[in-house]
């Protein structure tokens, strides 16, 4: 996903706040060998590119000043009331350097599942996304999670979940291999009832007789 940023001359707190009358948002650009960079992004455009998971997940293309550059989104201040993006941060990105970034789950395939669809379940999502490891080039937008192996009283594992190549998965915590998807019985729910044979077609009754005038 690409964004066109500007070179932000002036820092400051009262520049920021200037800077946000005019409709931009203040950021800065660090990392690899060139020094931190203060650039500025029109306010709206950055406002819609943050509603688009992508924009959070990927490695993002920034034109400043005429050259493009690979950098991740690292951290956005927003207001505590106002639909206001206060500051935002970038990180350049080096092709040969494995980066650490949080990655969503896209869950699929629970409808076709057995516990869902006859043992009268639902799949609770246990964890949505996961800290990996990899290079730049390798980083994908999302996980996909198939969940059309569901059974009752049963869970989906992490290392159950596939992951892409170049693709290794940051583990905190004792757990080694934690619940991603968990199987929860509906309370008061019956399993669906399996499908009857047609009943026998009733043999043809003799008419009525007609009642005498």
């Amino acid at each position: 996903m690409k964004f066109t940023a500007f070179e932000r001359p002036k820092q400051g707190t009262g520049a920021s706040r200037r800077l946000r009358i005019t409709g931009r948002t203040p950021g800065i650009v660090y990392g690899g060998s060139a020094a931190p960079q203060l650039i500025e992004i029109d306010h709206n455009a950055l406002w819609h590119a943050l509603k688009k998971e992508v924009f959070h997940s990927s490695v993002l293309t920034m034109e400043l000043g005429g050259t493009e550059s690979p950098v991740l989104l690292r951290d956005v201040q927003v207001h505590p009331f106002k639909q206001l993006i206060l500051h935002v941060d970038f990180q350049r990105v080096d092709a040969t350097t494995r980066l650490h970034m949080k990655v969503p789950l896209h869950f699929f395939g629970d409808e076709n599942s057995q516990a869902i669809k006859t043992e009268g379940c639902i799949a609770n999502h246990v964890i949505s996304e996961l800290d990996v490891l990899c290079l730049p080039g390798d980083l994908p937008e999302f996980i996909k999670v198939d969940l059309s192996g569901l059974k009752k009283g049963s869970s989906l594992h992490l290392a159950q979940v596939e992951m892409p190549k170049g693709v290794s998965v940051v583990v905190h915590g004792g757990d080694k291999n934690p619940v991603v998807v968990s199987v929860v019985a509906v309370a008061g729910a019956e399993p669906a009832p399996a499908e009857a044979p047609a009943a026998a077609a009733k043999p043809a009754g003799k008419p009525a007789a007609k009642a005498k005038k």
